[in-house]
């Protein structure tokens, strides 16, 4: 009996000891989770295109989805603190393989306010699911147009251009500060012109697909300090050039089977690039 009793004390020790512990590891993840003000953009590493974008507020916001539905949730789990069952919103660039399957596999799992899309969504199985899961949730879908303007925590969005000719998906900007991302991985190649009209000044980051040749009058005008190559957009006759002939000015590359997930982190003052993979 004595035994029993004296064993009782050591016991309820190290259920505090243990408890302690989980509870400190629960407050460092937290603390780690905490908004620090800075605008992190993460090209996760998937098949196709998916973006997961922190506010400098502490949202989440995810542009596409990529063309694998299981690598992306299982990305987002990675990137996400577990206890994460929201984002801010979802930004729908084009709705095809390459960027919105794993998008719906997302709404699947996650709960959202607001769906960013282009005018016209096509009507198909995949897209009426992705319209479906954001009706279950009550969200709005809000189809842009360009030259709109819209606030994610703390970051400006602006719409270049909205997809609403021919085969092209949306063209985007990302202002924090004196940094910014232009995202034209999905654009097509019509109005280059006009877009470099618009997109205003030069940029910290450029999206852009693989398959395209870069020396275009956008690039030229935005001049990027570094560009992160994408394979969502497919092209009938992709451009043969190396990898060091696709550098313009000087510009760092990057890309995600390089690379891995490729983060670019801006604090509204500087911004600069982080690499889950280095090379040899």
């Amino acid at each position: 009996m004595s035994n029993q009793t004296d064993s009782r004390p050591n016991i309820r020790r190290k259920l505090v000891v243990q408890a302690a512990i989980a509870g400190l590891a629960l407050a460092l993840l937290a603390w780690r989770s905490w908004p620090d003000g800075r605008l992190r953009v993460v090209f996760l590493e998937t098949k196709g295109d998916a973006v997961l974008v922190q506010t400098p507020a502490g949202g989440y916001v995810l542009i596409d989805g990529g063309a694998d539905p299981a690598a992306l949730t299982a990305a987002l789990g990675r990137r996400l603190p577990f206890w994460q069952r929201t984002l801010d919103a979802v930004v729908l660039t084009s709705a095809d393989s390459a960027h919105l399957p794993g998008q719906v596999a997302a709404l699947a799992r996650y709960r959202t306010r607001l769906a960013i899309a282009p005018p016209t969504v096509p009507r198909a199985a995949l897209p009426d699911e992705w319209r479906r899961l954001i009706s279950e949730q009550r969200a709005t879908i809000h189809a842009v147009q360009a030259g709109e303007r819209i606030d994610l925590g703390g970051a400006t969005l602006r719409v270049l251009a909205a997809g609403d000719s021919g085969e092209a998906g949306m063209v985007l900007r990302l202002d924090y500060g004196a940094t910014s991302v232009v995202f034209d991985q999905s654009g097509g190649e019509a109005d280059e012109e006009r877009l470099a009209s618009r997109a205003a000044r030069p940029a910290s980051l450029l999206a852009f697909p693989w398959q395209r040749d870069p020396h275009t009058p956008l690039v030229v005008a935005l001049r990027p300090r570094a560009m992160v190559l994408t394979d969502g957009r497919q092209a009938d006759k992709p451009a043969e050039q190396t990898f060091l002939e696709r550098t313009i000015g000087g510009t760092a590359l990057y890309h995600e089977r390089l690379d891995g997930a490729i983060s670019w982190v801006s604090d509204g003052t500087r911004a600069w690039v982080e690499t889950e993979r280095q090379r040899g």
